[in-house]
């Protein structure tokens, strides 16, 4: 068997390829909420996967704070929930932050660890949920804010990756829905670049909403990662766009592969709510992009951070030709209060464009 054959690919493709730009999808709630799990990429992370940088001290100990935080979830819900008998009182939140925050910058393997504390807790998957701050609004919107509360109030733990407050409507939303679900016994655990205290700075007033965000901070006690991105450290250098002949000619000649433009890409993600941006990359085994520009504004720049997120976790290969991922964002977003979500998405896109150089004949 010749080695295109045994990676999935062949010379000439007898379909043309998917185009992302052809799928609207719709996500049903009750998909919502049985999607919140870890995505595939960390389906396997467990605390003694993860590998600290001996130069960084602040990774190991994060791992024995979640490693006790995990231990401590065990036994009864918080709450007491399922047990009490009418005549019994509720059960007490407990005292100070119910809640660990992981904070750092891109890529010191945040995310893994929080799927690595959702897999040690000791309870039923059902009573574990782990999701993006988008998909925990959207499950808001889909579900309503009450029946929201009834769904996760049962939970022993809520895992919020990406966690980051771009508006105010946000802001009190997720500030009354953690409330409520800490005064049911849930545990919560987030990952973020911002520190809760700073959580919307630079994108709107945020001492006009400063009482929700201190009551955001109030859950949390914050843990600090410090390192390098290790999805770069040792690794060579990203290889640079191909033409956009090599990008066809791959899409044709690679299974599940979606091949579009990228300006008309862009023009789509504004057309699919970012939630969904999930079921826009379902079973697709590369994606590939001909025409990579920069994008033209802020908006556009923020849909395309979060579809980066998606293909990252669901770890499928991107293909491109034009101008390198390092160039897609101005040097006004890249100093603006955006900056770290974008430096986030050319990481993975990085790293996805390096998963995506075998697809590419030699």
């Amino acid at each position: 068997m010749s080695s295109s054959a045994a990676s999935g690919h062949h010379p000439i493709a007898e379909v043309a390829p998917l185009s992302l730009c052809a799928r609207e999808p719709r996500v049903p709630a009750d998909r919502l909420v049985a999607e919140m799990v870890p995505p595939p990429r960390f389906e396997a992370a467990r605390f003694d996967t993860y590998i600290p940088d001996p130069n960084q001290p602040s990774q190991t100990e994060a791992v024995r704070v979640l490693s006790g935080f995990a231990a401590g979830l065990g036994g009864a819900h918080a709450s007491g929930a399922g047990k009490r008998r009418w005549f019994q009182k509720k059960a007490a939140a407990p005292a100070g932050p119910r809640g660990i925050y992981l904070d750092g910058g891109y890529g010191v393997g945040k995310t893994h660890l929080l799927a690595s504390l959702w897999h040690a807790t000791p309870a039923a998957p059902e009573q574990k949920a782990f999701g993006t701050f988008v998909e925990l609004t959207n499950l808001v919107g889909a579900l309503g804010f009450q029946q929201t509360v009834r769904t996760l109030g049962g939970h022993r733990l809520l895992c919020i990756d990406e966690f980051e407050l771009d508006d105010p409507g946000d802001t009190v939303l997720v500030s009354s829905l953690l409330s409520k679900l800490v005064g049911e016994g849930v545990a919560l655990a987030a990952t973020s670049n911002t520190l809760p205290g700073k959580l919307g700075e630079g994108r709107f007033a945020a001492t006009d909403f400063m009482r929700e965000i201190q009551g955001l901070s109030s859950h949390f006690k914050a843990l600090r990662i410090d390192g390098e991105d290790y999805r770069h450290r040792g690794l060579p250098e990203a290889p640079a766009p191909y033409s956009e002949e090599q990008v066809t000619k791959a899409a044709y000649a690679t299974d599940r592969a979606s091949l579009d433009d990228f300006p008309h890409l862009l023009e789509h993600l504004s057309k699919v709510h970012p939630s969904r941006y999930g079921a826009l990359t379902d079973d697709l085994g590369a994606v590939c992009l001909t025409d990579v520009t920069p994008v033209p504004d802020q908006s556009t720049a923020l849909r395309l951070v979060v579809l980066a997120d998606r293909l990252y976790d669901r770890e499928v290969p991107v293909l491109a030709s034009g101008v390198p991922f390092d160039r897609l964002f101005s040097e006004d977003m890249l100093n603006g209060g955006y900056r770290k979500k974008y430096f986030r998405a050319i990481s993975r896109l990085t790293a996805l464009a390096r998963d995506a150089k075998g697809l590419v004949d030699a």
